[in-house]
C-alpha cells in the first residue's frame, strides 16, 4: 500500500534551500503519483520551462511556445504533512475492523507515526 497518495498534502524534504532558489521545504498537494517511476508530481514545485511548438487551434488563436509546469520529484524526497502540526511525519498503517451495515470489514488504516493520531 502506498504511503502517499493523489491529494495529499506532502512536504519538500531535500534539495536546494527554499531562499536559495530551491525547493525544500515547501508544501503543496501531490497532482500525480507515477507508480513505476516511484515519483510524484507536486502543485507548486520543481516547476521547469517546457517548449512546444507554435500552433493554430480551429477558431485561429496561437497555441504553444514557453510554458511552466511541474515536473516529477522522487518520492524520497517528500513526506507527507500531519493535518493537526503541518509538519512533516513519518506513516504507518495499522489494521482496524470496522462494522458497517452489519457486516465486519477489516481496513488498513494511516497515521502519523510521531504523533501517533490518524490521517
Amino acid at each position: 500500500m502506498a504511503k502517499i497518495k493523489k491529494g495529499d498534502l506532502v512536504q519538500v524534504i531535500s534539495g536546494r534551500k527554499q531562499d536559495k532558489g530551491g525547493d525544500r521545504g515547501k508544501q503543496g498537494k501531490v497532482l500525480e503519483v507515477l507508480v513505476e517511476q516511484n515519483r510524484v508530481v507536486v502543485e507548486g514545485v520543481n516547476y521547469v520551462s517546457r517548449h512546444t511548438r507554435v500552433g493554430q487551434t480551429q477558431r485561429g488563436t496561437k497555441t504553444g511556445g514557453i510554458e511552466t509546469v511541474e515536473a516529477p520529484i522522487h518520492i524520497s524526497n517528500v513526506a507527507l504533512v500531519d493535518p493537526s502540526t503541518k509538519k512533516p511525519t513519518r506513516v504507518g498503517h495499522r489494521v482496524e475492523e470496522q462494522v458497517k451495515d452489519g457486516v465486519k470489514r477489516t481496513v488498513r488504516v494511516r497515521y502519523a507515526k510521531k504523533s501517533g493520531k490518524d490521517l
